[in-house]
């Protein structure tokens, strides 16, 4: 019986695995900028939410490819991190 339950587990962890590798691949490029685009908007509420001043426009002039605007919201959500990590640093103290 612990076999079969091992292999059960198994398969199932398996399967979650392969369809969320199948899903990310199949995402759009629509998609990808909009989850990039929400990972920064979310940051940034996060951020007013703990009392600081945010400023989480992009600028997209220039980017002409998804790949290219994808970038500039992983930057600016890098940016916002290293912001909150100093206010979550902050706060701790």
């Amino acid at each position: 019986m612990k076999t079969l339950s091992k292999t059960v587990l198994a398969l199932v962890t398996a399967s979650v695995m392969a369809t969320s590798a199948f899903a990310a691949s199949d995402e759009s490029p629509s998609d990808r900028i909009q989850s990039a685009r929400g990972g920064v908007e979310a940051l940034a509420v996060t951020l007013e939410n703990m009392g600081a001043d945010v400023d989480a426009s992009v600028n997209l002039k220039g980017a002409y490819t998804v790949d290219q605007k994808v970038s500039l919201y992983n930057a600016k959500h890098a940016e916002l991190q290293a912001e909150f990590d100093t206010l979550h640093a902050q706060a701790a103290e």
